[in-house]
């Protein structure tokens, strides 16, 4: 109703810079396998030589992992460090992960070839793993008890004030935390997570200003903390009541007509300028900065917001440190439901966002020109659907909480605010009308049983423009968002595609979770790049190369849908022209020119992503026993 397209004057900010607040930086990781070290590494690199006074930055890394693979290359990265910052303010760097930097085509300076030897060096034994030397006293905690879900507290202090880079000017702090583990105890996923790390930043140095960010989101410009400013100190607005400043979600490798629709452009990009019109953007778990009281209470609740003065290193502090991050910390405290990431949702981030905007709080987005943070999209089918599914239930605990939208929402929201987040957490239940058309009007159409208004019916013109109505709003906004006409069309199909597979099996396990009173399993996306893989799909190839449950249905409705089209056709040939049907050829044909990547992958490929061979011919059988169905079952 009133999108807002905003611009920042950094210029204008006070020059001297000890008027700037100290901020802390989070980044999440939780898998070393599925998001590789140095994809974490790069990315705090890149935050650690922002433009911005060193003594007020602080970086946390989440381990959520309790990987000593992690640990260790964050030692090695922070040695490369204090010649890697001062390197990139000398000469201005903007790309200032180094894997960007020396992937692109870069500018020599005097030590370029120097800082990209220490690059590789430090990149090598960090991917070495376990054949490198480890200091005994850092490490002893990885003994034979050591699990991924049973572990103590780990904090680290890799670097702080006192430490200097090769110029002799003072670094910014990063510290490592993994939070304590038990077995059979519930750990709220990344929220959790992120609860443990507010309290020990605000132990250790208590920044009013906190930055979040995934492991795999890169620094893109490194004056974005400035632009960020912009909105927290501007003294001609209400500025006061700002939660946060929403950067959008922008992927690196992604090719420009997108055929998993993996940057989700609407959502983080094209949707946020219209929330921005109402309370602001919902928050999407990374690039975001938030003021640090809006953690602990409403707008009228008093904060204290004192840096702190003692040594982060000191016995004192990692004493307390290690306190706020044990497992039993948040018994009997309103951790999770009023202060902190909010629990109660896989989706996080989103449910935070929203909590935030019903306790009166406004929030901010920032589209930049040249993006703030670039991230990883998954280059695979199967990678992406396990995102979505995740994503899906996350929405569907929403949906069906006390404070969903549409009962909570509404009492606290106003009414377009509240409708654009109902709009969100109806999300995954768009399975079921699409599953039904993706189907039913089929097995009509094989029987020759009308069920859709002929051309003459006044209701055809209905279908016909809410069809064309609905995609020409879609593509509108698609290609006035930047997109290209190939990318919207492969945007929608990827629509198609999730709503039968990652949206279906999410209602499923969401039903069944809560029949059975079990818990849904947090999977991470994988970081990991396929160069085969890669190659694929900058040539446009679907990659269905693993037997997995999402490509089932995928699989058997396009199917379905070809045997539909060509028992339509066959039975027009035969018996003439069938107007009352007409409709149904519409919708099966465009069902068939939607699953052309899928026939490609079961019939006419040979490589690696090609579709499974059981998928393919269980797909054939379920599809031929479809095609059985007696006409009087309707």
């Amino acid at each position: 109703m009133n999108p807002v397209h905003r611009k920042t004057f950094p210029e204008n900010l006070p020059k001297n810079e000890t008027k700037f607040p100290a901020m802390d930086v989070f980044i999440c990781t939780a898998d070393p396998d599925k998001e590789p070290p140095m994809v974490a590494v790069n990315t705090a690199l890149s935050i650690l030589a922002f433009d911005y006074p060193t003594e007020k930055l602080s970086v946390y890394l989440s381990d959520d992992g309790g990987s000593e693979r992690t640990l260790f290359a964050f030692m090695e990265a922070a040695k490369f460090a204090k010649h890697w910052i001062p390197y990139c303010k000398e000469n201005e760097i903007m790309d200032r992960s180094p894997e960007a930097y020396f992937t692109s085509d870069y500018t020599c300076f005097p030590r370029t070839h120097e800082i990209k030897v220490m690059y590789d060096t430090m990149k090598a034994k960090v991917e070495k793993g376990d054949n490198i030397y480890r200091p005994t006293h850092v490490f002893n905690q990885w003994d034979a008890n050591f699990t991924r879900q049973q572990h103590p507290t780990i904090i680290q202090v890799l670097l702080d004030s006192t430490v200097e880079d090769v110029l002799g000017h003072a670094m910014p702090n990063l510290i490592y935390v993994s939070r304590e583990k038990r077995k059979a105890t519930h750990h709220h996923f990344k929220a959790g997570a992120l609860n443990v790390l507010l309290r020990v930043s605000e132990t250790m140095t208590n920044a009013p200003i906190i930055l979040t960010v995934d492991c795999d989101m890169y620094s893109n410009h490194p004056k974005t903390p400035l632009k960020a400013l912009c909105y927290f100190l501007d003294p001609s607005t209400d500025s006061d009541n700002i939660a946060y400043v929403q950067f959008p979600q922008i992927f690196h490798g992604i090719n420009q007509d997108d055929i998993y629709g993996a940057e989700f452009k609407f959502i983080f990009q094209i949707n946020m300028t219209g929330f921005d019109g109402l309370l602001g953007p919902s928050h999407v778990g990374t690039g975001c900065f938030f003021r640090r009281r809006v953690f602990y209470g409403d707008l009228s609740s008093p904060t204290l917001e004192q840096t702190r003065t003692q040594s982060i290193q000191s016995n004192e502090v990692l004493a307390r440190c290690h306190e706020v991050a044990n497992i039993n910390f948040e018994a009997q405290t309103k951790w999770g439901s009023e202060l902190g990431y909010r629990y109660g949702s896989m989706l996080e981030d989103f449910n935070t966002g929203y909590h935030l905007h019903c306790k009166g709080w406004r929030s901010v987005f920032c589209l930049p020109n040249r993006p703030a943070f670039l991230g990883t999209a998954p280059m695979n089918l199967h990678d992406l659907l396990n995102q979505t599914q995740r994503w899906s239930i996350g929405l569907l605990d929403m949906n069906f909480s006390g404070y969903n939208p549409i009962n909570h929402g509404l009492k606290h929201l106003p009414l377009f605010q509240a409708m654009c987040y109902i709009h969100y957490i109806s999300w995954p239940i768009w399975c079921i009308p699409l599953v039904i058309y993706s189907f039913l009007p089929q097995l009509a159409l094989i029987h020759s049983l009308p069920i859709l208004p002929k051309v003459s019916d006044p209701w055809f013109l209905l279908y016909g423009f809410l069809f064309v109505g609905a995609y020409g709003q879609d593509f509108l906004e698609f290609k006035l968002g930047g997109g290209t006409t190939r990318g919207w069309y492969n945007n929608q199909r990827a629509w198609i595609i999730r709503s039968l597979s990652s949206y279906t099996f999410a209602v499923i396990e969401y039903t069944f979770t809560k029949l059975f009173a079990s818990s849904a399993v947090f999977n991470v996306t994988s970081k990991v790049v396929d160069e085969e893989a890669s190659t694929r799909y900058n040539h446009g190839m679907m990659e269905f190369g693993v037997e997995s449950l999402f490509f089932y249905p995928i699989s058997v409705a396009a199917l379905h849908n070809l045997i539909a089209l060509i028992s339509g056709v066959t039975g027009v040939l035969k018996h003439g022209g069938r107007q009352d049907l007409f409709l149904q050829f519409l919708l099966v044909s465009f069902g068939v020119v939607n699953s052309w990547p899928v026939y490609q992958a079961m019939v006419f490929r040979n490589d690696p992503g090609k579709m499974p061979l059981k998928i393919t011919l269980t797909s054939v059988a379920i599809s031929s026993m479809l095609y059985l169905v007696p006409p009087f079952a309707f």
